[in-house]
């Protein structure tokens, strides 16, 4: 039920129809579940859009010398659910999470990811890191503070800043780290580094075939 339902809406999106009233389409067509609706929703994309994307991502000896900004929230919940097992190799070559989490909520190893992001930015060589967080978000105050000083610790040349559109921040810089696709739409260049740090601690996200495959098997 689950690739019938993979199928139609990889048609509908490649013949132009826009995802939001495909997928809605097809999952109610098919009956599907919340949670094959929200795996196909984040990882299933047009032909053309994979094609793109694939050609905007930046390896990490490519990173060198670059400024890079961070989606900070983006980056920080992406890298929770791969530690956690809750995240997924998308379509086009990104790591995305899994739960359903729309905002940031500090947690008690939150200043742990903070170091391990701080170390990854110190071994790609980054010329500075600016991470961006929504001050509308709650404690995005206490969660900058925590990024600075990993940074500091690290010796990573960088800051954080509390802006009220991150999205519209991270749009104006060549070379930025995020997993939203409306970033990534409008960026030259980009950086998985959830996906790099998550390498670094020995947790990989599984590819979506795969994880589509069992979820068809219903395992």
């Amino acid at each position: 039920m689950l690739f019938e339902a993979y199928r139609d809406l990889k048609y509908l999106l490649n013949r132009g129809y826009r995802k939001r009233y495909a997928l809605e389409f097809v999952a109610n067509h098919y009956r599907l579940s919340r949670g094959e609706r929200h795996l196909l929703a984040r990882c299933v994309f047009p032909d053309s859009w994979i094609e793109d994307v694939r050609k905007k991502i930046l390896g990490p000896n490519e990173l060198r010398g670059k400024v890079l900004a961070i989606d900070g929230f983006n980056v920080l919940i992406t890298l929770e659910s791969l530690v956690e097992g809750k995240a997924v190799l998308c379509e086009d070559g990104i790591v995305r999470d899994l739960k359903y989490q729309g905002k940031y909520r500090l947690r008690e190893e939150t200043e742990n990811l903070l170091r391990e992001i701080a170390r990854a930015l110190l071994e790609l060589e980054v010329s500075e890191a600016v991470f961006f967080y929504g001050r509308s978000v709650s404690q995005s105050g206490l969660i900058r503070k925590l990024t600075e000083e990993a940074l500091e610790v690290e010796g990573v040349a960088g800051e954080a800043k509390l802006v009220k559109s991150p999205d519209f921040e991270l749009k104006t810089h060549d070379t930025v780290a995020t997993a939203d696709v409306g970033i990534i739409e409008k960026v030259p260049f980009v950086f998985d580094l959830a996906a790099y740090i998550g390498l670094r601690l020995g947790k990989e996200a599984k590819p979506f075939f795969r994880l589509f495959k069992s979820a068809a098997l219903g395992e």
